[in-house]
């Protein structure tokens, strides 16, 4: 069964919509300020308080020192850390070690040679992206022949989910642009992708 995570919320109202919705997993993104989604961990401390049960927490971390993603992870209260910088293995096991939590790593998938690093990856999960937030698809056709397991982001909407699930099954659907309308979260859209998932697997 795939997932779904709504990714990058930053308002009470956000909580709200999702608390609606009741996707798997939420993310916040934690002191990335070329995001215009990017809280503090504070702020996200005080979302995730809103949050009902049942939909989970995932800290979003790029290249930050191990000792600050793990206190965020902490005060936050996070049941996952998604990487989505330079972190390699070591950094990834390191952190594992100090939270306990299941560390994701994302991966800019322009080229085969991105996909090759995703394969050999310690991470828990990894995360095949578009980069940064670009609300643009990659070249799906590079997924032909990838054997491991992963979620997919970058570019998706509601009205895509489908095809995406249809042709790769993934483990988890992420989506943050897909389900705004300028540049903030749409209830109506966030409902309508986390409809798109579950209808699908029925």
């Amino acid at each position: 069964m795939t997932g779904v995570k709504i990714c990058g919320l930053f308002r009470e109202c956000d909580i709200d919509y999702v608390n609606e919705a009741a996707p798997d997993y939420v993310g916040f993104i934690i002191d990335f300020p070329q995001s215009h989604r990017s809280i503090d961990a504070e702020r996200a401390r005080l979302l995730r308080q809103r949050l009902k049960p049942g939909v989970r927490p995932v800290g979003v971390f790029v290249n930050q020192p191990l000792e600050t993603a793990a206190a965020a992870a902490v005060r936050i209260g996070l049941d996952v850390i998604q990487l989505h910088g330079g972190e390699d293995d070591g950094y990834i096991a390191a952190l594992r070690k100090r939270t306990g939590l299941p560390i994701w790593k994302a991966f800019q998938v322009r080229t085969a040679d991105g996909l090759r690093a995703a394969a050999s990856s310690a991470a828990d999960e990894i995360v095949l992206d578009n980069g940064y937030g670009t609300g643009s698809v990659f070249d799906w056709s590079l997924l032909t022949g990838f054997r491991r397991p992963f979620i997919l982001a970058g570019g998706l909407k509601p009205e895509t989910i489908p095809q995406a699930l249809r042709l790769f099954a993934p483990k988890l659907i992420d989506i943050s642009s897909g389900v705004e309308t300028g540049k903030v979260k749409d209830r109506e859209k966030i409902l309508a992708a986390v409809r798109a998932v579950r209808e699908y697997q029925r």
